[in-house]
């Protein structure tokens, strides 16, 4: 459900639902607004059980997740309240996965990473109310660690983990700092503008069993349509929503893209950037954007995804020239580029908006050097499941190559 002032009906929902104790999710940053306020006095209403569990990591790790699942297991309770960003909605998916079906924690985690095996069942109910215009997590069945034995990042994929609905109220995203917005604009971005530009559908082998379908069905129609719209409203309200924190409606129009390019990559699947991006957070070293809490180094999310875009699409753009320049017109493009110009037109495109946002200047910019690309290389090589997806085959040498493009643009 996407309007103003939904988060307030989470009780008549969970009624709804039959639920009558719940686990509410959320972290320390934002327990105490007024987000978690009015989804908990909403599900008071309503005569439901609500115990708040705001140990979240704001990037969570394969540690944090145990400890809210063993939360889950505990608290024996009927269904689930996720009100934070992806990573508190994310934990809340691993909580409930957990503690319906518990097992070893690798057992779920994809492949070659974990033992990839397939969630058994549903799980029980889950309301999301994310408070970023970013991640789309409430619209797929994907969590995403920090695995720290590895130092990079891995998931979870399912369409039993996606949530049983969103409440996506475009009023949390008055407050937000611009690092946030820009951050979490840019992975509304790329996941638009990955699904856009992902292996077609009808290149992939059909399973033997509908059982053995993966999440990620590559590019189709149904996504496209999406994606683009997506990308259509990132171009035309991402600067205006960080450069001018007074302009609600350009946050609220994000918010909508947030929502509509997780349906699009929850169908598509996401590539190189977001295969990438794992290994720029697990390796992060000192660096602290403001905006964010300040007790540990991050690279958050979408800018650990877009810092390395500019350099994955100017080489998959021949491979498929027209979604890129579809994607690059969406985004706002005026240049009349052709197929062999598709790479670096939509490479400059993502520069000019990162310039405008004040998106660091590539992995230098977070802290990165040339000494790093071996590690960096490796921490992305093992995410299959998005390599897989990526418009053209991609070795190591490939990523090694792309990660070297991504240290500067400009």
């Amino acid at each position: 459900m996407f309007g103003l002032g939904c988060l307030s009906e989470a009780g008549a929902h969970a009624s709804s639902l039959n639920l009558s104790r719940v686990a509410l999710y959320t972290d320390k940053g934002i327990s105490a607004s007024d987000h978690v306020d009015k989804v908990q006095a909403s599900l008071i209403q309503a005569g439901i059980d609500v115990v708040i569990y705001d140990d979240v990591a704001v990037e969570p790790t394969d540690e944090s997740f145990k400890a809210a699942a063993k939360f889950a297991q505990e608290g024996k309770f009927d269904g689930f309240i996720s009100v934070g960003g992806g990573s508190v909605i994310d934990t809340c998916k691993a909580a409930n996965l957990y503690a319906t079906y518990p097992a070893e924690f690798l057992t779920y985690v994809n492949a070659p990473v974990g033992d990839g095996q397939p969630v058994p069942g549903p799980l029980k109910p889950h309301i999301a109310c994310p408070t970023t215009a970013g991640t789309g997590s409430e619209a797929t069945g994907i969590a995403v660690f920090d695995l720290l034995s590895m130092k990079a990042k891995t998931g979870i994929a399912s369409l039993h983990m996606k949530p049983t609905l969103g409440l996506v109220d475009p009023l949390v995203t008055h407050t937000l700092p611009k690092n946030i917005i820009a951050a979490t604009a840019f992975d509304v971005l790329s996941h638009a503008l990955e699904s856009l530009t992902a292996r077609p559908f009808s290149q992939f082998a059909k399973p033997e069993t509908a059982k053995g379908r993966p999440y990620a069905q590559g590019g189709n129609p149904f996504s496209d349509i999406v994606a683009k719209e997506a990308l259509t409203i990132v171009g035309k309200y991402i600067v205006p929503a960080v450069t001018d924190t007074d302009n609600h409606d350009a946050r609220e129009k994000l918010m909508w893209a947030s929502s509509l390019a997780g349906i699009a990559f929850g169908q598509a699947g996401c590539h190189l950037p977001h295969g990438m991006s794992y290994a720029v957070s697990g390796l992060v070293k000192d660096f602290r954007p403001e905006g964010y809490p300040q007790g540990a180094p991050i690279v958050p999310h979408g800018m650990s995804v877009i810092l390395n875009a500019p350099s994955v699409f100017r080489l998959t753009g021949v491979h498929a020239p027209e979604r890129h320049l579809t994607a690059y017109k969406c985004l706002g493009g005026t240049h009349e580029a052709g197929p062999s110009e598709a790479g670096d037109a939509i490479a400059e495109q993502l520069i000019d908006m990162m310039k405008s946002t004040g998106i660091p200047n590539g992995l230098q910019g977070v802290g990165y050097s040339t000494s790093d690309l071996d590690k960096l290389t490796d921490g992305a090589f093992p995410q299959k499941r998005l390599m897989n997806l990526a418009p053209c085959p991609i070795e190591r040498s490939d990523l090694h190559q792309l990660f070297a493009g991504a240290m500067s643009y400009w």
